[in-house]
């Protein structure tokens, strides 16, 4: 079995590629649209036996069938005459096998795509939830909703075209067999023609896989502006920039649409030209065959039925094929987004965490970005419910610090504890699922009130108690109160109708809801105004003792009640103490201190 998936992934990338996915479904697949194709040819050739009752003898002689005279010596074994009822009959029970199996072949397919599509899906999903941080930090996020999105409909509809395109193949080889049978020189002729006609299409197939590359890649650049411009709307607008953005967009679609012009007059070239250049080809094998070889027109008007399938299935396997290649820009993106993914996956660890609330230490932590250290020699300690702090000019490491606290980035260098065990020890999923994690931009979803801040659990009565609880620690019962729809309350996408400090507080509710034992809060009150940083401020304060709480910031008059504050700069810890004492000790604090007016 080994052996053969190294040849099919040598020999048949594509078809590899399915299999890996599908297995011997498959090849189940191939035996099906054997089995059509071998019917039809079976039910053609009774076509021979009525040429020869309409000769001068009207007697139908085995030997003249060639290699398919066990077809009429098995229907003389079964004792049965060789008339025209009985042709006719053994016909019509071939023709109607073969609906019978073109029906269930058909169906399969259906089946198979339906299944792969599914399994790719799931297979990228579980590759992305499971990236390491790091490297999705630096992923094209257009590339990757592109590519999860758009492009997997492009690979649905590819995976329909290569099948179509393989069955075709099938019943080609499958008529050319009973062509062979029939008559070898003749097929042999037609088939050299038919070659030959092929290779003209090289360099077709060549400029509609480039064609198809520079579309893939021009829908990945459309994907990420299209995010870019839906997130920086306000901005573009209100600062009338949105048209000279725009400019960008039509531009990329330009791009885009002359990509898929030139796929489809590449498609139209193919299409139209197939039929007649065969055709031409039959001609002059049939002129050879009785003006020059002496050849039997009778064998040759069989073999040519067959060779009229063959041709109507060559011609629908290039439309196929072409259309296949069409998309292959499309497979090659999501193969390489899939490698990419493969080599970046996290190690997951099978011991859980169990033991909260729990002890945080960091030892000789060093962290890289490239070649550029961001963290040098970090040696931190926290306490359970404790209130820290991180401070220090842009740049000096501070997310970086609380990325790797919450488990979102390996350090390269140094240990990690949680509790009593080394991070890289356990699953870090369990010891996230007690993290709640507010940034300065709050997450909201298209949703309602309560699926925002219990992510989409049973309203039951258990889920209600908590939701009103969460509301209730992050000062949110009166704003909801007073909506004509309360928890129902429809927040739109990304929460536009809400002001900064109601997205926040919304935030803030989520991860209360989870029943949290640490709280991140990383810049998280840095764009809002005065008076309602004050708000959340007094809403951080009232959970203080109850959780341990990491905050980044830069606005210092948030963090003046902390337990501690761990003062870095240019990506070390350079001093560490409550806010009366850092006010004392240090200059370089005072100042900034006096800078923002507290």
């Amino acid at each position: 079995m080994n052996n053969l998936k190294k040849i099919l992934a040598k020999q048949f990338k594509t078809f590899h590629y399915f299999y890996t996915f599908l297995g011997n479904r498959i090849l189940l697949a191939l035996g099906l649209s054997i089995l059509v194709g071998a019917m039809d040819g079976l039910g053609l050739s009774m076509f021979l036996p009525l040429l020869q009752m309409a000769g001068d003898t009207g007697q139908v002689n085995p030997e003249d069938m060639g290699n398919l005279s066990f077809l009429v010596e098995g229907i003389q074994a079964l004792g049965l005459e060789l008339n025209l009822t009985i042709v006719l009959a053994f016909m019509l029970l071939f023709f109607i096998l073969k609906g019978f199996s073109s029906f269930i072949s058909a169906s399969y397919k259906v089946f198979l795509q339906q299944r792969f599509i599914k399994q790719l899906r799931l297979n990228m999903i579980n590759a992305l939830n499971t990236i390491q941080f790091k490297v999705f930090m630096t992923t094209d996020a257009g590339r990757i909703q592109n590519t999860l999105s758009g492009e997997i409909e492009q690979i649905s509809k590819g995976f329909n075209f290569y099948t179509k395109a393989f069955q075709d193949g099938v019943m080609v080889a499958v008529y050319m067999s009973f062509a062979f049978l029939i008559d070898f020189q003749f097929a042999l002729l037609v088939t050299i023609g038919g070659a030959l006609t092929n290779i003209l299409y090289a360099s077709l197939y060549k400029k509609t896989k480039g064609a198809s590359r520079k579309f893939t890649k021009d829908s990945n650049s459309y994907q990420g502006q299209i995010i870019q411009h839906v997130a920086n709307f306000k901005y573009l607008r209100a600062t009338g920039l949105v048209e000279k953005y725009a400019k960008k967009l039509r531009q990329s679609i330009k791009h885009i649409e002359q990509s898929r012009r030139k796929i489809g007059v590449l498609r139209a070239i193919m299409g139209a030209a197939r039929e007649p250049m065969l055709i031409v080809v039959i001609i002059v094998v049939i002129l050879i065959q009785v003006k020059l070889l002496g050849g039997a027109l009778g064998g040759i008007l069989i073999s040519l039925l067959f060779f009229y399938r063959a041709l109507s299935s060559v011609t629908n396997l290039q439309t196929a094929w072409n259309k296949y290649l069409s998309t292959i820009g499309s497979f090659e993106n999501l193969q390489n987004l899939q490698k990419q993914f493969d080599k970046a996956q996290a190690l997951v660890r099978t011991e859980s965490l169990e033991d909260f609330p729990i002890h945080l230490k960091l030892k000789g932590i060093d962290f890289y970005y490239g070649e550029t250290q961001i963290l040098k020699q970090i040696n931190l300690s926290i306490a359970p419910k404790q209130t820290i702090a991180f401070v220090g000019e842009s740049g000096s490491g501070k997310t970086t610090l609380v990325n790797i606290l919450s488990g979102l980035l390996p350090p390269d260098k140094g240990s990690f504890k949680i509790g009593q065990k080394n991070a890289d020890q356990i699953d870090l999923r369990t010891y996230q699922q007690h993290i709640g994690y507010i940034a300065q931009e709050p997450v909201i979803f298209s949703d309602s009130l309560f699926n925002n801040v219990s992510f989409w659990a049973k309203p039951s009565k258990k889920n209600l108690d908590r939701f009103w609880k969460a509301i209730a620690q992050a000062s949110l019962t009166d704003f909801i109160n007073e909506l004509d729809h309360k928890e129902q309350t429809q927040l739109g996408n990304s929460g536009i109708n809400l002001s900064g400090g109601q997205r926040q507080r919304i935030a803030i509710a989520r991860e209360l809801y989870k029943e949290v034992e640490i709280l991140i809060m990383d810049e998280a009150t840095s764009a809002l105004d005065s008076e309602t940083e004050k708000s959340i401020q007094d809403s951080i304060d009232a959970l203080k003792g109850q959780y341990t709480i990491l905050l980044v910031a830069h606005r210092l008059s948030t963090i003046k009640n902390v337990d501690q504050i761990v003062f870095m700069k240019k990506g070390k810890i350079d001093s560490i103490g409550t806010f009366k004492a850092l006010l004392k000790q240090r200059k370089d604090f005072k100042r900034m201190v006096e800078l923002q007016g507290i």
